[in-house]
């Protein structure tokens, strides 16, 4: 088996996380021709282009698994430099770029429970980069190669990988009080529900709909939605009576003990189960970060489906 130039593998890397030559370049403290030769290389030992020149710019099969290949190689390297510290404290510096894990989580874990999961595992100097999508795309990350593992949807575990249930979020329905009283006084309802605006993260966020469809027992609903992509983003747009949302109740519980928001379909909760994914490997890094995402979600998450 061919061994690959490991300088290469990271410019590849590089060139797909900065989502071009030049910035790669910059982040490499290489030129943005050397970026080009070494990738250039590295397609003339496969034998196939590995990038195609889009925008964005997309991997192709063969440099999907050249991606996923390099970030192995990362998780070596961070997995060697941790040892080397419990040998010899002090001995290496904070991580570097190239050894950084790349995580994806979605929006709704992030704002609530999963930065306090991973908090020690920062401390401790392991380069973390956490990516952030919508929990049923974040498995799309680690399908392509370009992340260790994520938080989704997903059941089935994908080739290669393992699969760690970490409980339901559960989602409620909500709006400022002033706003509910004004369109839905009664709460949600059938006859009100097209006269309400929604609050979504984005356009991939089907989590309102669901709820209406559930709660009100309809079938293809269509909502007026608008776009707020970021979790906190949407509960400060509740707040300001934009609309109502279905948020984690783990999000939105202070605002609701307090009475800024209102539930507007108190008998009713949606219960998103969640899933840790990642590849099948031999690593402390990788055990850590599993061990810190189980953990915490067994009381966070567990435990509030526990209640219901």
């Amino acid at each position: 088996m061919s061994t690959f130039d490991p300088n290469a593998l990271e410019c590849l890397a590089a060139i797909m996380e900065e989502g071009g030559f030049e910035r790669a370049a910059v982040r490499l403290s290489i030129t943005q021709s050397a970026v080009s030769q070494r990738l250039r290389s590295l397609e003339v030992q496969v034998g196939t282009v590995l990038i195609v020149r889009s925008r964005p710019l997309k991997a192709t099969s063969a440099g999907r698994f050249l991606l996923k290949h390099a970030m192995q190689m990362r998780l070596l390297r961070a997995d060697l430099e941790r040892d080397l510290k419990d040998l010899s404290p002090g001995l290496l510096g904070a991580g570097q770029e190239e050894e950084r894990i790349s995580i994806a989580i979605n929006a709704d874990s992030i704002a609530t429970w999963a930065l306090p999961a991973l908090s020690e595992l920062a401390k401790q100097g392991v380069g973390l980069e956490i990516i952030t999508d919508d929990q049923d795309f974040t498995i799309e990350w680690l399908r392509e190669g370009r992340v260790l593992g994520c938080v989704t949807t997903l059941k089935q575990a994908l080739r290669s990988c393992k699969q760690v249930p970490l409980g339901a979020m559960n989602y409620v329905a909500v709006a400022e009080p002033t706003y509910a009283a004004r369109h839905c006084p009664q709460g949600l309802s059938p006859l009100n529900f097209r006269d309400l605006s929604f609050v979504a993260f984005n356009r991939k966020d089907d989590l309102q709909s669901e709820f209406v469809e559930r709660a009100l027992q309809l079938k293809h609903v269509s909502l007026n939605q608008f776009y707020v992509p970021s979790s906190e983003g949407q509960v400060r747009a509740v707040l300001a009576g934009w609309g109502a949302s279905v948020l984690p109740e783990l999000q939105v519980r202070d605002h609701l003990q307090s009475g800024r928001l209102v539930n507007i379909a108190p008998d009713q909760v949606m219960p998103v189960e969640l899933f840790w994914h990642c590849w099948n490997l031999e690593s402390a890094v990788l055990d850590s970060l599993t061990r810190a995402l189980t953990s915490a979600s067994a009381w966070s998450l567990r435990h509030e489906s526990a209640k219901k």
